[in-house]
C-alpha cells in the first residue's frame, strides 16, 4: 500500500496533483486545512484492489485440537492487524464523504429550488468483506481523526439549476399563446364587422350612395358611421333625413342676439392667417355702425410680427376707434380697467400654430374672468387640421366659433362635421375681405345645406368600391362621437 501526501494552497490544486500522481481513479483517503492551504492523503487504485484480494480470500481452517495451529510470526501479525486497520479507515472516509456531500447536496437543493428538495437516498450497504470478523483479529490502533473538507463539486453548475430556466421558457410560451389568440379573436371581430357593414350597405343601395355623397362632401367616417347605424327603415327621403339630423345636432347663434348687440369683452384667438385682424375689424365696424365708435375699445396683443399693429390701427382711424397695444397681461389688465366703461371691448390676439409652445402662455394671457373667447377656424382646412385647432385651442372653453374663409372652402363638410362631434356652437362666419359686409350669422339650415352641395375635384372622389374599404375599421376606433346624434 502507497499512500502519498499531497500538499497544495486549494483543494483543487491538490486534486490535480492526485491525478497527476495516482491517474483518475486514485483513492482519497483523507483531506485537512494545514498551513501550507490543504493536505490530501491518497493512494493508487492497486492498492486498493490488492487490499480487497487479501481481504476476500478464504479464511483459515480451525485447527485441529490434537495439534494446535502454530503460532504466526509477528510479521504476519503485523501485515494482517495493518490490512484490517487500512480497510476499516476507508469505510470510515467513504462513509464520511458520503454524508458530508449529500448534507451540501440537500442544502443547495433547499437554497435554489423552489419545491422542497427529495430526500436523500440511503447509503448504500457496504459489501461483507468490508465487516470482517473481530474475534481473531485485535483492534487496530486508531489513527486521529482531522476535520474533512468538503469536496469540491465536479461540475460549476448544479444540476437543479436549469429548473427555473425551463419554468420560465413555459410561462414566456403561454404568454405569447395568449396574445396570439387575442390578435386573432380582434381580427375575427374586425372582419366580420366589416362583412356585416357592406352587407347591410349592399342591401339598402339608398343608403350606400347617401354615404357615398356624405364622404364627397368631407365628413368624417366617424360621422358617417353614427348615421348609418341610427337610419331608421321606413324613411322614405334619406338624403332629407340627414340634412334633418345634421342642421339639429349643428349648434349656431341665430336664435340669439348678435355679438355686436350683446356687447361684452372679446378675445379672438386661433392659429396663424385665419383672418383674425380682418374679422376683429369687420365686428367692430358692425358695432360701430349700430352704437357708435364711442362704445367701442380696441386692444391689439399682436406684438410678434413687425407692424402688424398697423393693419388693425388702419381700420381703426376708418372706424374712428384708437387702438391700444398691450405686451403683457398686467398692461392688458390696465387698459381693460380704463375701457371698462365701453360696451364692447375687441382683443385681436397674436397667430400662433395650434402646436407651438407659445400657444398655452397666449391663452393664460387672456385668461381675464371678465374676457371671452372667440376661436376663429379657417373653414379651408382640412378635417384634422381643425380637430387638431380645436383640441390645441381649447374650444370646448370658448363662447363660439367663426368659421373664416368660407368662399376659399371647397368642402365645408371638415368644418361643421368637428363643430357636431365637438358640439360647438357657430356664432358667425366670414365670407371674404370686405368689411363689414363679409360678416355674416348664417342659420343651420344654410350651412348644411352649402356643405351637402360638396364640389371638389374627381381625383379626389371615391368610388362605390372604395367606400367599402373606408369602413373596414372596426366600429370602436372610430367611436369619437360623444353623446350620439339627436335624430
Amino acid at each position: 500500500m502507497n499512500v502519498k501526501r499531497f500538499v497544495a494552497r486549494t483543494s483543487r490544486e491538490a486534486l490535480v496533483q492526485v491525478r497527476q500522481a495516482f491517474g483518475e481513479d486514485a483513492v482519497i483517503l483523507s483531506t485537512r486545512p494545514c498551513k501550507e492551504g490543504v493536505e490530501v492523503l491518497a493512494m493508487e487504485p492497486e492498492s486498493v484492489a490488492a487490499i480487497e484480494k487479501f481481504a476476500s480470500a478464504p479464511a483459515p481452517a480451525p485447527a485441529r485440537p490434537a495439534k494446535p495451529a502454530p503460532k504466526a510470526s509477528p510479521v504476519e501479525q503485523d501485515v494482517e492487524r495493518l490490512a484490517m486497520s487500512t480497510l476499516s479507515f476507508q469505510d470510515y472516509v467513504r462513509e464520511r464523504m458520503l454524508k458530508r456531500r449529500q448534507a451540501a447536496l440537500q442544502a443547495a437543493a433547499a437554497a435554489n429550488a423552489p419545491a422542497p428538495a427529495p430526500a436523500p437516498a440511503a447509503a448504500p450497504q457496504q459489501p461483507a468483506w468490508r465487516q470482517p470478523e473481530p474475534v481473531a483479529v485485535p483492534a487496530a490502533p486508531e489513527l486521529p481523526r482531522a476535520p474533512a473538507a468538503p469536496v469540491p463539486p465536479l461540475h460549476d453548475a448544479p444540476a437543479w439549476s436549469a429548473t427555473p430556466s425551463l419554468a420560465q421558457a413555459a410561462d414566456a410560451e403561454q404568454r405569447a399563446m395568449l396574445q396570439e389568440l387575442r390578435e386573432m379573436k380582434g381580427l375575427i371581430e374586425e372582419r366580420f364587422g366589416a362583412l356585416a357593414f357592406m352587407e347591410k350597405m349592399q342591401r339598402n343601395p339608398h343608403q350606400a350612395k347617401l354615404t357615398q355623397k356624405l364622404l364627397d362632401c368631407g365628413f368624417s367616417p366617424a360621422l358617417i358611421r353614427k348615421l348609418a347605424a341610427n337610419t331608421p327603415a321606413d324613411v322614405a327621403d334619406l338624403e332629407a333625413w340627414v340634412a334633418g339630423v345634421l342642421e339639429r345636432n349643428l349648434l349656431t347663434g341665430e336664435a340669439e342676439p348678435a355679438l355686436e348687440d350683446q356687447g361684452g369683452v372679446y378675445a379672438l384667438v386661433g392659429s396663424t392667417g385665419v383672418g383674425k385682424t380682418t374679422t376683429t375689424a369687420k365686428l367692430a365696424a358692425a358695432f360701430a355702425a349700430k352704437y357708435g365708435p364711442s362704445n367701442l375699445g380696441l386692444i391689439t396683443l399682436d406684438a410678434y410680427r413687425v407692424g402688424a399693429h398697423e393693419q388693425l390701427r388702419a381700420y381703426g382711424r376708418i372706424i374712428g376707434v384708437a387702438v391700444h397695444t398691450a405686451h403683457d397681461r398686467t398692461a392688458l389688465e390696465d387698459l381693460l380697467d380704463l375701457l371698462s366703461g365701453k360696451k364692447m371691448v375687441l382683443i385681436d390676439t397674436a397667430g400662433i400654430g395650434q402646436r407651438d409652445s407659445r400657444t398655452q402662455e397666449l391663452l393664460e394671457m387672456v385668461g381675464h374672468r371678465s374676457i371671452q373667447r372667440l376661436l376663429v377656424v379657417n373653414a379651408a382646412s382640412q378635417g384634422e387640421t381643425i380637430e387638431d385647432v380645436l383640441v390645441s385651442y381649447r374650444a370646448a372653453q370658448c363662447k363660439g366659433v367663426v368659421l373664416s374663409k368660407l368662399d376659399e372652402a371647397v368642402k365645408l363638410g371638415p368644418a361643421l362635421d368637428a363643430m357636431i362631434r365637438h358640439k360647438l356652437k357657430v356664432v358667425g362666419v366670414a365670407n371674404g375681405q370686405r368689411v363689414p359686409e363679409d360678416w355674416h350669422r348664417m342659420s343651420a339650415h344654410a350651412l348644411v345645406h352649402r356643405a351637402l352641395r360638396g364640389g371638389g375635384s374627381a381625383a379626389y372622389r371615391l368610388a362605390s368600391d372604395d367606400v367599402n374599404l373606408v369602413f373596414t375599421a372596426p366600429p370602436a376606433r372610430a367611436s369619437l362621437i360623444a353623446g350620439g346624434l339627436h335624430a
